[in-house]
């Protein structure tokens, strides 16, 4: 059913996702502005040029510095050199790798020599962080949208209970549902009684088959019998006893079991670890609940649960499934339907919500809030 007042409130507001991303369009502008000034290519190859300067520095600090390894000082001298030979005309901060160069090729070079090095490079770092910048913008507007996507998802389920609730609310609650209450609670009560005796009389072997086969019908929702539960019944005298039985026996203790069945071992093994499955095992999947479903869908579940209830049931158990089935067709089954749904999901504060008008005002609001979003959406799109 719909959410509470304080939900639906929250989401029918103007959405924050549309805030975050237009802020998030802007910022993205912003840095793709910032690296288109100087060029995207060239800032990569910028870019390139002071990670391996780096690199540099950081490796040989400490090997080419005062009197250390004069072989380490004259290969980072010329792996620099080699770095900084040739750079591109247009490359930007050409002149300062130049500089650092320059100042780099001293006869002596000290650990305060590596640290101006990496001050003259600072402002570089600045520089091709533009592209970091880039990237962690089109992130975040790829997020924002994907948020607003969300959103904007949330506030139609939001939209389609509120809608669902206005039509409860429309319901004739005074329509005569027992038109389709009274065949549908016939049908029940007799699936159930014939279910029960099936239960009681049946061998254990023949009932678990049928259950076993209901898994050919995918709106009968009984649990699969057990592997072992039906090859132990299948292989066993003790399978030709009813479920009840089998039961009993799986409560007796082994020396008093020995007495009724061929093999004790094998029957606690199957059935006495299966004692809650066979306790369960009830006509509640072959029965048609209240309120009941569209008329779209009722023969379909009908046709379903014949295969199966006619498996254990009389005819009669049989022919009280089809005057269900026929209630599909009346003209009025919808009206009546809706008016079972009302009474049995509207609670008495969404009631007096609808009268008062607040679900309309919140579903508007909520309308509007996603429409915002599609805007949005719209407006800024996907990378």
């Amino acid at each position: 059913m719909a959410q509470s007042d304080t939900d639906i409130e929250a989401s029918a507001g103007t959405p924050d996702a549309v805030a975050r991303l237009e802020r998030a369009a802007e910022a993205h502008e912003r840095a793709r502005e910032r690296v288109e000034a100087i060029g995207a290519d060239a800032l990569r190859d910028c870019r390139d040029i002071y990670s391996e300067l780096q690199t540099l520095l950081e490796r040989y600090d400490g090997r080419a510095t005062g009197g250390g390894d004069f072989e380490a000082f004259m290969e980072f001298q010329g792996r620099v050199g080699t770095l900084t030979d040739d750079l591109p005309e247009d490359l930007p901060e050409r002149d300062t790798f130049e500089e650092i160069d320059d100042f780099l090729q001293q006869r002596r070079l000290t650990e305060s020599d590596f640290e101006q090095a990496r001050e003259m490079l600072s402002p570089i770092g600045d520089l091709v962080g533009r592209l970091d910048e880039l990237d962690e913008a089109r992130e975040q507007y790829k997020k924002a949208r994907t948020d607003a996507g969300r959103r904007r998802g949330e506030l139609g389920d939001r939209i389609d209970d509120l809608e669902r609730l206005q039509r409860l609310g429309d319901a004739d609650l005074d329509a005569p549902v027992e038109h389709l209450r009274d065949p549908i609670q016939h049908y029940n009560d007799a699936v159930t009684e014939a279910f029960r005796d099936f239960r009681t009389d049946t061998p254990a072997r023949e009932a678990l088959a049928v259950i076993e086969r209901a898994d050919a019908y995918p709106l009968v929702e009984f649990q699969s019998p057990p592997t072992e539960l039906l090859t132990y019944v299948r292989e066993h005298d003790a399978g030709r006893e009813p479920i009840p039985k089998l039961l009993e026996y799986a409560d007796y203790s082994a020396s008093k079991l020995d007495h009724y069945v061929d093999d004790a071992a094998a029957l606690r093994s199957a059935v006495a670890t299966r004692r809650t499955y066979l306790r369960r095992l009830d006509a509640e999947p072959v029965r048609i609940d209240w309120p009941p479903p569209s008329a779209d869908a009722l023969p379909w579940y009908c046709r379903e649960y014949r295969s199966v209830v006619a498996r254990f049931a009389d005819e009669s158990v049989v022919a009280a499934l089809r005057e269900v089935r026929r209630l599909a067709e009346r003209e009025d089954y919808e009206r009546l339907r809706e008016s079972a749904v009302a009474r049995s999901e509207l609670t008495e504060t969404e009631r007096e919500r609808l009268a008062s008008g607040a679900v309309e005002d919140e579903l508007s609001a909520a309308r509007e809030a996603r429409a915002a979003i599609g805007d949005a959406l719209d407006t800024y799109s996907s990378l």
